[in-house]
């Protein structure tokens, strides 16, 4: 019997040698970054416990707004951003990404360090020393999550920002993103990277289909909307499809995308520095829409010094804006 199913099994082994080598080449040699998904790896989606919330939670017990935002705010789960703050960035997110695992979650991480960041806006200026400092940066960035599951979303505002850049500039920026891209798919096989592309108020949908598939979108798993924004989850998603209509009329190809709601429960009033009068949307959850809807932005963190956030810094914590935006007022 025992030979018998030895047999068997040299010549399973055998038709199994002989069908892959009969695959066409591409594919039997087709990297399989995009073959794993991260959101059947875990089980729900990270809730940072050292977010800029939970931290002013912990530190204010006693203000009468903790409560509140400790609730519709702190335990929901939300990405964190890296950059030049971060430290060693593989060890960071290589500590972020096992923290996640080791709770069998899917964490959200956000890469915001491109050379020349925030370009025309300014009021997120930094970044990377240099294009070559990026590509380094980028690579640890991915290195450090290795083969862990995890979302990361790249670059928030970099195809959206093209105003006031030359050719030259936009050129190095979206071979920048592409040499990212090329370092997840080597080093982070479980990772879903979504290549950021502004919001429905800033580029057309062609305009930004192009700037997109420039970039290398088609190496990453999909692209992502709203990042630090107002718009609707409607209006995302209306946009998201306009573009994958873009993408396959120029370049016979779609992609999913992700929608950041932490902000959009209101919808926008034409302002997107810490405008007042916006409202939380819906929390972390795969589908609404569009693949998934993430917390991208941390509601009540400042988008710089204006609007109601006026004084601040981009990034600070603004417990006051954090309690009203629960309400929508």
């Amino acid at each position: 019997m025992s030979g018998n199913r030895g047999t068997v099994m040299r010549h399973g082994l055998r038709a199994l040698v002989a069908a892959f080598f009969a695959l066409p080449l591409a594919l039997a040699i087709a990297p399989s970054a995009h073959a794993a998904d991260p959101t059947t790896m875990t089980n729900g989606f990270y809730a940072d416990p050292d977010s800029s919330a939970k931290r002013w939670v912990a530190a204010n017990s006693g203000d009468g707004r903790a409560s509140a935002i400790n609730v519709s705010i702190a335990n929901t789960p939300m990405a964190r951003w890296f950059g030049s703050w971060s430290g060693t960035i593989g060890t960071a997110t290589g500590a972020y990404v096992g923290a996640a695992d080791s709770r069998d979650k899917l964490p959200i991480l956000v890469a915001y360090n491109i050379y020349n960041r925030d370009y025309c806006g300014g009021h997120s200026a930094g970044g990377a020393a240099s294009p070559s400092a990026y590509a380094t940066w980028i690579a640890q960035f991915a290195g450090g999550i290795a083969n862990r599951p995890a979302v990361v979303i790249l670059e928030p505002d970099s195809l959206g920002d093209y105003g006031c850049m030359t050719q030259a500039q936009i050129d190095e920026r979206e071979g920048m993103l592409t040499g990212a891209l090329a370092q997840f798919n080597r080093q982070a096989p479980n990772t879903w990277v979504y290549l950021d592309a502004g919001n429905p108020g800033w580029a057309d949908p062609a305009t930004m289909a192009r700037r997109l598939h420039e970039a290398g979108l088609r190496q990453a798993h999909g692209f992502s909307l709203n990042v630090s924004n107002y718009f609707t989850t409607a209006e995302n998603t209306a946009y998201g499809n306009r573009v994958n209509s873009e993408l396959n009329a120029r370049y016979g190809y779609t992609k999913p995308f992700v929608v950041d709601t932490s902000r959009n429960g209101n919808g926008s009033n034409g302002q997107w520095c810490n405008p007042s009068g916006r409202r939380i949307g819906t929390p972390t959850q795969l589908g609404g829409g569009a693949e998934m809807l993430l917390w991208i932005k941390t509601p009540g963190e400042s988008d710089g010094n204006c609007g109601v956030g006026s004084g601040s810094s981009a990034g600070q914590f603004l417990p006051e804006a954090a309690y009203k935006m629960i309400y929508g007022y």
